[in-house]
């Protein structure tokens, strides 16, 4: 089945392994299976992607939410308040989340030796579990540049790298929280050629949010860039979205963004309504690959999406997340 997710070429190769991986998931994912049997859907009832109920973020916290009887190989976590409850993702075969970011990134990017990667994430590194820095090590060790790493408290370390690989002509991405990205740009001011600057989203208390718009000018002016890239990605999946720009994400082949009615989350939206942002992912093999989030967005006719927000009253984390 991992050979078939990685090799999807067009929509009527989506759709089948899609229905696929919803049985194997009805069949071997308890807590999947209890909420589906909850709203009285069987796999013998479901004949098109719609019609596949999507569990509820949430679960992931209160959850064993697991669909293999193999050896767990890791768990992610999420960030998360002091005191607060965060969500654990039980991965059983680790190879696929490798693939699907290594695969991902090479979808969009290219080939990952061309880079140095350069990684201003402190939030993350302060804790443990977090899959975001799983995956930007071994895109680090990837790379095989001596110059990509990660940067914590050396501000001005990170500075002098920056604007000397870009001198050089250095194919550079620098991927950072935002708030961190914001502290760089206040006490250095750039003007980048050959780096691309991505952000993840997410203040984490450490600043005011700010609507996306603002924050990239923010962005664009501090570094000398025309374009802020975005990563949209979570601990409950095991892929990730990209924007080059303006905001707009592009999913991998394997992964689809649908939007919901936010008055009845079990309503699929037509294209171009904003809703509830559902993800299917189907690197969450052996978990769940379908997922209704606690994000707002919209869904364009040629599949890409944009977040523009949260659901009142949940909690601001994750990645790529602006609040309105």
């Amino acid at each position: 089945m991992e050979k078939d997710i990685f090799n999807i070429q067009n929509l009527e190769d989506f759709n089948k392994i899609t229905l696929e991986v919803f049985k194997h998931q009805f069949n071997n994912n308890k807590v999947y299976r209890s909420f589906c049997d909850l709203l009285y859907v069987h796999p013998s009832s479901v004949s098109k992607v719609e019609e596949i109920p999507f569990l509820p973020i949430q679960f992931f916290k209160s959850r064993k939410v697991i669909a293999s009887l193999e050896k767990v190989e890791a768990i992610f976590t999420s960030s998360g308040t002091t005191g607060s409850i965060t969500s654990k993702h039980f991965v059983t075969d680790i190879n696929l989340y490798k693939n699907s970011y290594l695969k991902g990134f090479h979808h969009f990017y290219g080939n990952i030796e061309d880079y140095a990667v350069l990684a201003l994430l402190p939030n993350y590194l302060e804790r443990k579990g977090s899959s975001l820095i799983f995956m930007i090590d071994d895109l680090i060790r990837k790379s095989k540049n001596v110059e990509s790493g990660f940067y914590l408290n050396n501000i001005e370390e990170l500075a002098e790298k920056l604007k000397e690989l870009d001198k050089k002509g250095q194919k550079t991405l620098l991927i950072g929280v935002s708030f961190a990205l914001l502290d760089l740009i206040e006490q250095q001011q750039f003007n980048l050629k050959n780096t691309i600057i991505m952000e993840t989203g997410g203040m984490k208390g450490r600043r005011k949010e700010l609507i996306r718009e603002e924050l990239h000018q923010l962005l664009k002016n501090g570094f000398g860039v025309a374009k802020i890239h975005s990563e949209y990605g979570m601990t409950e999946l095991l892929s990730q979205a990209y924007s080059k720009g303006n905001g707009i994400f592009e999913t991998p082949p394997w992964m689809k963004i649908l939007t919901r009615e936010t008055e009845d989350a079990l309503t699929i939206n037509s294209v171009g309504k904003n809703g509830g942002i559902n993800v299917i992912d189907l690197a969450n093999y052996n978990s769940c690959s379908f997922i209704a989030t606690q994000d707002l967005g919209k869904v364009y006719e040629n599949g890409t999406f944009e977040i523009i927000g949260r659901f009142d009253n949940s909690d601001i984390r994750g990645c790529n997340l602006m609040v309105l």
